[in-house]
């Protein structure tokens, strides 16, 4: 196969992939893009990726793919960092600003609030980048490392793993790693084996990747405890609940 193209999260939350792909030695003619998840969907669209880590909620996008990994970007409990952040209760809220960075709580959110909070609230997309300096908004959809220091700044905050945990009794997948075409069965094997690698070995993750760690989070917990990235058959059939919602 020719070099493998392969489109991953830049966030705290994807570092064990990373690490297992660049450290095992499990893969060697490879190329690898970071981005935030929305542009993770858009380089597999055009063929830049051969195989990309995929906000759930863009799956509906794509008319064929095959999710060629059993290791996902998941949660069983409060993940912490998809949240909704309101100086307002929920039955309050008028409008939402939600995060350009993902698609995924974005969908998440509107589920939420229509069919468990039973509020209809409007909701506006952010720009890149605003939702880092979404303070003067009444709430906001924000992902990723940089919740670590918004959440504090806002009298309510909301899990959104954690609703959805709360009211479904079941987890919630926020990503999956999907190709386009085929892989070739040593080439799946191997990426596989990669992230496995990384997702085992999470002290040789947080010590290379010691001087990016965000400062305010306790990253070892959030990785073993609030991440989980087994694609078991329970986050299969919330994936596929979620999906029904669409």
């Amino acid at each position: 196969m020719k070099t493998l193209n392969i489109s991953a999260v830049s966030y705290l939350n994807t570092y064990p992939f990373v690490y297992g792909i660049q450290q095992s030695g499990y893969l060697s003619d490879y190329r690898l893009y970071l981005e935030v998840p929305s542009m993770c969907a858009e380089r597999l669209k055009s063929g830049e990726a051969d195989i990309a880590l995929v906000p759930v909620g863009a799956l509906p996008e794509f008319k064929d793919y095959n999710i060629i990994s059993e290791y996902c970007i998941g949660a069983v409990r409060n993940v912490i960092t998809v949240l909704l952040l309101s100086d307002k209760p929920l039955d309050k809220i008028k409008k939402i600003y939600l995060d350009f960075d993902s698609r995924t709580s974005a969908r998440l959110v509107q589920i939420l609030a229509r069919s468990f909070w039973k509020i209809n609230p409007l909701f506006e997309r952010l720009k890149a980048g605003q939702a880092e300096d979404a303070r003067q908004r009444e709430a906001v959809v924000a992902i990723g490392d940089k919740t670590f220091a918004l959440r504090g700044r806002y009298q309510y905050s909301y899990d959104l793993a954690g609703e959805w945990i709360k009211y479904t009794g079941m987890p919630f997948v926020f990503a999956v790693w999907i190709s386009l075409k085929p892989l070739p069965k040593d080439v799946k094997e191997g990426f596989n084996k990669a992230l496995n690698f990384g997702i085992n070995n999470m002290d040789g993750v947080l010590d290379f990747y010691s001087t990016r760690l965000p400062k305010n989070a306790d990253c070892r917990q959030y990785l073993t405890e609030n991440i989980s990235y087994p694609l078991d058959q329970a986050k299969r059939e919330a994936l596929n609940l979620f999906l029904s919602y669409l």
